[in-house]
């Protein structure tokens, strides 16, 4: 007799979100990883939960502000059930302008805000002088200042999500076990690679990333983005910095020069950060699915087995909406998935 209604394969934050909605909701849950948690992607260390640019809307630009408007409460209640904490909190962050048609783009980008936020964070353009601690640099002397942008540090939220699931009946493997109930796969980078072979044409692939944690405390300012370069205030008197996007890599873990360049860009950008000390240096391999969005719902052809996968840059910030819609379809039928996350659009 089964023992579990759900079994959520792979430890990262899909799997781990997904499984936690499904126990909060009162469903027996098993969830199994193989190797440890936050083995893959979600073992980093950046965390910036951030959202796209407030035009050209679209069904992946809507799931993901209404999941970081939800990310205050999911993560709260979390902590709550499980006793630990996240990191999580909505610092905002800031965008440097560099010339007068950036500033002029970055005004325009309000009326989207307005428009597309519902009132829940606001963009505005400011001076950077308005901001001390880890404040950049901006050749115009301007910043994009947004309050939707929040942080959470990962492996805090892995380690919570794990107490959350116990505490409400959820099994954790480490290991292996049968699946019982339904089955969903939320086994990133291996899990895409398991999919390209299923339908035998690629669904996706891995794009590695390096980052790093520097020692210094920035108290609970805005992070910071400019040129592809994220700064990331947490609370525990580290700030994070990353990350590449090497779509080809000889190793999947390891760091080299690229990784020095992120970090002299960083410093010039921040200034205080110029004597902080890398406590750790890291690197690891995202899964992209081949449609850049999150890929969600049933494995086709495959009666009771789903699939939560292809978080790349943004899984953090979209794991609640992703844990309440694959809850939704798991546990009550209702497919609220949006157009362009089915595993049918990357086939």
């Amino acid at each position: 007799m089964a023992t579990a209604d759900v079994t959520v394969r792979g430890g990262g934050v899909f799997g781990l979100s997904v499984a936690w909605e499904c126990a909060r909701r009162g469903a027996k849950v098993r969830l199994i990883e193989r190797a440890r948690i936050g083995a893959g992607s979600s073992g980093g260390v950046v965390g910036a939960l951030a959202p796209h640019v407030p035009e050209q809307w679209n069904p992946k630009k809507q799931f993901q502000f209404e999941s970081l408007v939800m990310a205050a409460d999911f993560w709260a209640a979390v902590a709550e059930a499980g006793g630990c904490e996240t990191g999580f909190a909505r610092v905002g962050r800031l965008q440097p302008l560099v010339d007068a048609a950036a500033v002029a783009l970055a005004e325009a980008r309000k009326a989207g805000a307005a428009a597309h936020w519902q009132g829940q964070g606001f963009w505005r353009v400011g001076p950077v002088t308005d901001f001390g601690v880890l404040a950049p640099r901006s050749r115009s002397g301007l910043v994009v200042h947004d309050s939707l942008s929040a942080r959470a540090n990962p492996r805090l939220l892995g380690t919570a999500l794990v107490a959350a699931i116990r505490a409400r009946g959820g099994e954790i493997v480490l290991g292996d076990a049968p699946d019982e109930g339904t089955v969903v796969w939320a086994t990133g980078l291996a899990g895409l690679a398991d999919l390209s072979a299923a339908f035998g044409k690629p669904v996706g692939n891995g794009v590695k990333g390096q980052a790093a944690i520097l020692g210094f405390d920035a108290g609970a300012v805005p992070q910071v983005f400019a040129d592809g370069i994220l700064i990331v205030p947490h609370g525990n008197g580290t700030v994070a910095v990353g990350s590449t996007s090497e779509k080809r890599y000889d190793a999947p873990d390891t760091t080299d020069g690229q990784l020095e360049d992120v970090l002299a860009r960083a410093r010039a950008l921040c200034p205080d950060l110029a004597g902080a000390p890398v406590l750790e240096r890291w690197a690891g391999v995202r899964p992209r699915a081949v449609t850049m969005a999150p890929m969600l719902g049933a494995w086709p052809g495959r009666a009771g087995h789903y699939v939560a996968n292809g978080g790349f840059k943004i899984g953090f910030g979209m794991a609640p909406k992703v844990a309440e819609v694959m809850a939704d379809l798991l546990l009550a039928g209702r497919d609220a998935i949006p157009a362009g996350f089915r595993v049918e659009d990357c086939l």
